[in-house]
């Protein structure tokens, strides 16, 4: 009998660790830590939110913060637009911060703007996830899909600029491609024509 419980136990262990939650599961929040100069405005702007939200979330009683403070950032409210999902936003972070984690802000929302401004194309894939690991010529598009930085965790500033991208800001101007002048060898991208260049990367187009 002692056998037959250790076996259930197993089990259910394993379903546990190896079955996804359903989708209606409570996505993690997000934290946000507080800087030198922060508002609760200025916050809840960053994030598509009403301070009113942010402090409910909080359970702030008013509009006093303090440096090194972590807020609760609400993800229903993130998500109110409704055509990305949790795991799309993060995914968004996890490769601007592989492709830009040593760039300026502007240079990783510059990256997030690229990927979006795929997801527009209809010369892309029609999903976030399958433009960020498109393939050509059995190659990824994006290059720490291949070597495995793309699993990296995303740090706040690469999920900051994710936001930023998916509220509209895009400092490219519609840029479809980017890439590193100093280290890329393919002569059809250096062919394309440049829309800007932020930090250590030029932001391209389709002739």
């Amino acid at each position: 009998m002692r056998t037959h419980w250790g076996l259930v136990l197993i089990l259910t262990l394993l379903i546990f660790v190896w079955c996804p939650l359903p989708a209606s599961a409570e996505p993690e929040p997000i934290y946000y830590t507080v800087k030198k100069g922060d508002t609760l405005y200025d916050i809840a702007q960053t994030y598509n939110l009403s301070v009113g939200a942010l402090k409910s979330a909080n359970r702030l009683t008013d509009h006093i913060i303090y440096p090194g403070q972590i807020l609760t950032i609400p993800t229903q409210a993130i998500f109110s637009r409704g055509y990305i999902s949790r795991d799309d936003l993060l995914l968004l972070a996890k490769i601007i911060h592989a492709e830009a984690r040593g760039e300026s802000f502007a240079g990783q929302v510059a990256v997030g703007a690229v990927i979006l401004n795929r997801l527009a194309s209809p010369y892309f894939p029609s999903s976030l996830r399958d433009v960020i690991f498109e393939k050509t010529n059995n190659v990824y598009q994006f290059s720490p899909v291949g070597d495995g930085t793309i699993n990296l965790p995303p740090d706040e500033k690469a999920i900051k600029a994710a936001m930023n991208a998916l509220m509209g800001h895009d400092p490219t101007g519609g840029a479809l491609f980017f890439y590193n002048p100093t280290i890329a060898r393919d002569r059809w991208i250096r062919s394309l024509p440049v829309v800007t260049r932020i930090g250590n990367h030029v932001f391209a187009t389709m002739f």
